[in-house]
């Protein structure tokens, strides 16, 4: 299947001396959501700011690897260029102008959006809460609301991939559900590709076609979903699905020994 977005062999490091991440590679191929898992630090959102231009905000920098985007080199480009190409960051739920509406919010988070009437009304398809509240201060709204307005804005940009960071923080499990099934539905009916950046693995899991496990700044493990499902560390460590109720927890096992269970 056709690659979308390739990242070969990157390393990102913070402050010119702090290595984020190393040696991390990976592939969304055209219409399929491919999950990036792993704990609180283990350099998921780095990576994610490293394909979506938003390192420098942060003093970091690609210093190896590649990064493309429909067959094209995109390392270092910046977000707004990468937008409109249609590689999509969508912006955490909290980055909304509370005392604007809905409508204006999803009017003024894009700057440069060629948006016409018919981009509109698919955000408000797509989600017809926002269509209800249209004209609501966004600072009203639910934690689940807010996700929906940044999935919104970020249809708005008309995404080839859709790169998404932890869309389940914070969120109730009903509401989660919901959101992932929006994503499913996001690639099936749009043809979008989407890379779900999640800690909730069972969530992500439960939508995503594949997968990569994420620790300290590599990846240590991929596959599809029922392989990753079916590998007992991650059953253990990811989903609480350990064969016995004695075992550690994933913040008490020592990592010599996770890392020697990995290969």
């Amino acid at each position: 299947m056709t690659a979308l977005l390739e990242v070969e062999n990157v390393e990102v490091i913070y402050h010119r001396v702090a290595t984020a991440i190393q040696g991390v590679s990976l592939r969304v191929p055209e219409r399929t959501i491919v999950a990036l898992l792993g704990t609180n630090g283990a350099g998921k959102t780095t990576t994610l700011r490293a394909i979506s231009g938003f390192l420098g905000a942060d003093d970091a920098e690609v210093v190896e690897g590649r990064i493309a985007f429909l067959g094209e080199t995109v390392t270092g480009k910046a977000p707004h260029e990468l937008a409109r190409r249609g590689l999509v960051l969508v912006p955490e739920r909290d980055k909304v102008f509370e005392t604007l509406t809905v409508q204006e919010n999803l009017r003024a988070l894009v700057p440069g959006r060629r948006e016409g009437t018919g981009d509109l009304e698919r955000v408000f398809h797509y989600f017809p809460v926002l269509a209800e509240r249209r004209r609501q201060l966004a600072g009203y709204l639910s934690g689940g609301e807010r996700q929906m307005l940044a999935l919104g804005t970020a249809l708005l940009c008309r995404p080839v991939v859709l790169l998404v960071d932890e869309l389940s923080l914070g969120l109730a499990p009903i509401v989660v559900e919901s959101l992932m099934e929006m994503g499913r539905r996001l690639r099936d009916e749009l043809g979008l590709a989407v890379l779900l950046v999640e800690q909730n693995a069972g969530a992500a899991l439960g939508v995503a076609d594949h997968g990569y496990v994420m620790e300290h700044g590599r990846i240590v493990y991929d596959g599809t979903r029922e392989r990753l499902l079916a590998h007992e560390d991650i059953r253990e460590f990811y989903l609480g699905l350990g064969r016995s109720t004695d075992r550690k927890r994933y913040t008490e096992v020592k990592q010599y020994r996770r890392r020697r269970r990995w290969f």
